[in-house]
């Protein structure tokens, strides 16, 4: 079943969205070569639990049968890992890295989620362009989600964009998805898709919009512990993350990628995606 949300409720939903951005800008500021994954899991629980909320990720329950438990407040992946990396004192990061930190807290009894892929030292420019087509592929779906469309001009846009446009392979098997008082709610919202088709958007609807690209083919396979994806080919991957509630004219973004922007232009160890504007390419 879809949950629309009223205006009280798109507003609480805002402000864990907004906390979940300034734990990414908070992670943003840690990264360098050197430092650990599981360094950055451990500072970003504790700036969720001193905003009295909680991370939306530990202990989340997936859809492998037999995965344990997410043990993570984020997912931390690492260049050719798709989504869901799992946060570890082995798994240090190097100049030349890219990694994608997605996070998710509860607060004030609603989620909010949102993700970024960090560019550490010096990244190979092929690498910079993947994540900023990436990025663009983003607010190009976001673009689409206004009253009266529907799921498929959300796919279409980001589909057309990535693979038509600079032949990268969009992942089919991970999807973005409503959020509301559940992290995971209807519908469903795919990185790919034909206009016209799938259900009709209306205002209160409130979606992560979260595409995953891979440089390579779209191809992935997931580790034996039922939790990182990583892309078949071994070649990098990005991902980047807004929750946004569908408008009237325009969609509204509840989540704010300039607490992370912010971070990155104050840390010498991380590299900006230098794109023109939000709607660029």
């Amino acid at each position: 079943m879809t949950y629309y949300k009223t205006d009280e409720e798109i507003e609480l939903i805002r402000q864990s969205c907004h906390l979940v951005c300034k734990t990414l800008a908070e992670v943003g500021s840690l990264l360098r070569p050197g430092i650990s994954s599981e360094e950055i899991d451990r500072r970003a629980e504790e700036f969720i639990r001193d905003h009295r909320a909680v991370p939306a990720f530990k202990g989340y329950i997936g859809k492998v049968e037999g995965a344990a438990p997410f043990p993570g407040s984020l997912c931390v992946s690492l260049n050719d890992i798709v989504v869901h990396g799992i946060p570890s004192k082995n798994m240090i990061f190097k100049d030349g890295d890219i990694v994608s930190v997605d996070c998710g807290v509860q607060w004030n009894g609603f989620f909010g989620d949102a993700a970024y892929t960090f560019a550490i030292g010096d990244v190979a420019e092929p690498v910079m362009k993947l994540l900023r087509v990436t990025h663009a592929s983003l607010y190009k779906g976001i673009a689409q989600a206004v009253a009266g469309n529907r799921l498929g001009d959300i796919g279409f846009a980001i589909q057309y964009h990535v693979e038509r446009q600079h032949g990268y392979g969009i992942v089919r098997e991970l999807v973005g998805h409503g959020v509301g008082k559940s992290l995971h709610e209807e519908p469903e919202v795919a990185n790919y898709g034909k206009r016209g088709k799938g259900s009709k958007l209306k205002q209160g609807l409130v979606i992560a919009i979260e595409p995953m690209v891979n440089m390579g083919k779209k191809d992935v396979r997931t580790e034996r512990d039922g939790w990182a994806v990583h892309a078949k080919d071994g070649k990098p991957s990005a991902h980047f993350e807004h929750t946004v509630a569908v408008g009237k004219k325009s969609a509204d973004i509840l989540s704010d990628h300039s607490y992370i922007e912010a971070a990155i232009r104050n840390n010498p160890n991380l590299k900006e995606l230098t794109v023109a504007t939000a709607a660029a390419a």
